[in-house]
């Protein structure tokens, strides 16, 4: 798995996204070249056309997360993805015969073209989703280690990534009870490298408590590596194949020896110029449906339009979010601080149409100005919160080392967290962010951001 900017991009995603792009070009090159025959068609116009709109459909496939590799999408949800991929496409196309006046005679053929390419590759998308066995090989994975942690690993390949297959568990000589499938568990009769080569796998995963006394071959693991096996420690297997540092894999010297979590100047100063330039373009854009968010507001249940409540930011220092008032005036009488649930009979029908929208998110883009907030990072928490979450989470206060975010990748990988095992799940994404953070993940975030937003998901 290539890394790409300080963040990991699984390679199948690479292949996907390079099939896409080359079948929206074939297409469109090879039916101007056989159906076009002698007319007159600028073959140089042409590519540039198509390569332009394959530019433009990846993006927006990704903001719709067609290319999010592990999901939970019901074969509906992908479809009516799909379809607004196309609506959205189409206006592009027409956009662009218009920019590059192709000649009248080609425009039929280019037109047929690019919309058999953009079927099929959203078609492509809806069913590569889906399948159950799908032409791309399978990662085949040696798990060392048959204890708590091997079967943690099994456990959440089989939810998260049907991408995988887990050949076998290998022993360790400090684990004497298996907790994973007993015909899994390949018997040490021969070296690490043998069993390798038996199964066919290609990646090794260290899953084992203990770690002292003889229990890691050391040896025989960078004989592996030395020809060719990846070889992953648990914490950075999670974080390169699900995209999340998970607790139960993570100790705080992988933290302070790794690499990542860095806070230089540089990525400061950058991230604070994106994050002012897209809040100035994203207010100016906003600011019609944030006078009609406040206006439905004062009709349905009167004044006060924002809401104002103290949270937790950058280095645990507290700050005002504002938000537009998407519950009740009443909604905290009794002064204690409540999770938000599914279907709050606090939320008003204004209300949960902002939250459905992240329509009530908008004025936060003032507290990015104010440099309290920055476009892309950790959701910001209450103190109330945070001091239970502290205590109860290992390493909570590891997401205050940046600044918090309107949106996050936390966001556009999880549900709406309202307990503290939401917010433990919720964390390990949110110290993925922490660590790898920079420019192209902020963008990553953003693109699917909106798909999260088109398709109304995650909001209570």
């Amino acid at each position: 798995m290539p890394r790409q900017l300080s963040f990991w991009i699984h390679w199948r995603t690479l292949i996907e996204v390079l099939a896409d792009f080359s079948f929206i070009v074939i297409v469109i090159v090879t039916a101007v070249k056989w159906v076009g025959a002698g007319l007159p068609v600028d073959l140089k116009l042409v590519l540039g056309y198509a390569l332009l709109l394959s530019l433009i459909m990846l993006p927006i496939n990704a903001w719709l997360g067609l290319y999010q590799r592990i999901h939970y999408r019901t074969l509906y949800d992908s479809r009516a993805r799909a379809v607004l991929s196309l609506h959205l496409a189409i206006p592009i196309a027409a956009l662009a015969f218009a920019v590059l006046q192709i000649t009248d005679v080609s425009r039929e053929f280019l037109e047929i073209a690019a919309m058999i390419g953009l079927f099929g590759v959203l078609t492509n998308r809806v069913r590569m989703a889906h399948a159950r066995n799908r032409p791309i090989p399978r990662d085949r994975v040696l798990v060392y280690g048959i204890g708590e942690r091997a079967a943690m690993v099994k456990e959440a390949l089989d939810k998260q990534d049907d991408l995988v297959e887990i050949v076998g568990f290998f022993p360790s000589p400090a684990e004497r009870v298996a907790k994973v499938p007993e015909g899994k568990v390949t018997p040490r009769d021969g070296a690490l490298m043998d069993v390798v080569h038996r199964l066919k796998a290609n990646e090794i995963v260290v899953a084992v408590t203990e770690r002292r006394g003889g229990a890691i071959p050391l040896r025989e693991l960078l004989d592996c590596k030395l020809r060719g096996i990846r070889v992953y420690d648990l914490a950075s297997y999670f974080e390169q194949t699900l995209g999340q540092i998970r607790l139960d894999a993570l100790y705080a010297g992988w933290l302070i020896f790794g690499d990542g979590f860095s806070q230089g100047g540089l990525r400061t100063v950058v991230k604070q110029i994106f994050d002012i330039l897209c809040a100035l373009i994203l207010l100016v854009l906003a600011a019609p449906v944030m006078l009609l968010a406040a206006a439905a507001i004062v009709i349905e249940s009167g004044f006060p339009i924002l809401y104002r409540q103290e949270r937790v930011g950058l280095h645990g220092r507290l700050f005002n979010v504002v938000k537009f008032r998407s519950m009740r005036t009443d909604a905290e009488k009794d002064g204690t601080p409540r999770w938000a649930t599914a279907k709050d009979d606090r939320v008003t029908r204004v209300g949960r149409i902002m939250r459905k929208t992240r329509i009530d998110e908008l004025p936060q883009l003032f507290s990015i100005l104010s440099g309290d907030m920055s476009l892309v990072g950790p959701r910001p928490e209450r103190p109330f919160f945070v001091d239970q979450l502290t205590k109860q989470i290992p390493f909570y206060s590891v997401r205050h080392s940046v600044k918090p975010g309107v949106t996050g990748w936390a966001q556009v990988r999880y549900h709406y967290g309202a307990s503290v095992e939401d917010s433990a799940e919720k964390l390990q994404y949110d110290l993925y962010y922490v660590k790898n953070h920079s420019l192209m993940l902020d963008l990553v975030v953003l693109f699917e951001t909106v798909g999260v937003v088109l398709m109304a998901k995650g909001a209570r």
